[in-house]
């Protein structure tokens, strides 16, 4: 049976938010890891000797609530996809008011806790960028990934990852 062209793209949309939050929450969580488990978002840099530490971590919840809230929204899309596409294609049913009452009830509390997410993201980043920035080794966050980081394999492609996560969160809430 062929769909509605609005619940085909409902899909699509379901599909483009599992793919965003499963990456964010993925890149968020490795940056963590490369972290030695610190949360670098609102963390401040400091020289030791000729590389570059963190020496004043966020609270590791900070992070984990930025990417619970990403792995929950891609696992809340990945379920209504694969129901949408169930009840579709093999029982034929369609949404009541109800049911549609509910889903958008969730899709805004989803919706508010993605855009407080992504704005915890993006400026604790950019926090962070300043204070490497500050030291005066680097003119910027990306050049910083070049710069050693102590303990040595501490920091692995940071910002890239950070960034990654920011776009992606961005693009779950448009």
């Amino acid at each position: 049976m062929a769909l509605p062209w609005l619940q085909r793209f409902e899909l699509l949309l379901f599909t483009a938010a599992f793919l965003c939050g499963a990456v964010a929450a993925a890149t968020l969580t490795r940056t963590q890891g490369s972290f030695s488990s610190h949360c670098p978002l609102y963390g401040v840099a400091a020289l030791n000797g000729s590389s570059l530490a963190l020496s004043q971590p966020s609270a590791p919840s900070l992070c984990y609530f930025v990417a619970g809230v990403s792995g929950l929204l891609a696992l809340y899309c990945l379920l209504l996809l694969l129901f949408w596409v169930y009840s579709s294609c093999i029982e034929d049913s369609h949404r009541g008011p109800t049911g549609l009452r509910i889903a958008l009830a969730i899709s805004a509390i989803a919706t508010f806790l993605v855009l407080v997410s992504a704005c915890i993201l993006r400026f604790g980043t950019r926090s962070l960028c300043k204070s490497i920035v500050s030291l005066n080794i680097t003119i910027s966050c990306s050049e910083a990934q070049k710069i050693p980081w102590t303990p040595p394999g501490t920091a692995l492609k940071f910002y890239s990852n950070l960034y990654d996560a920011e776009v992606r969160f961005w693009d779950m809430k448009d």
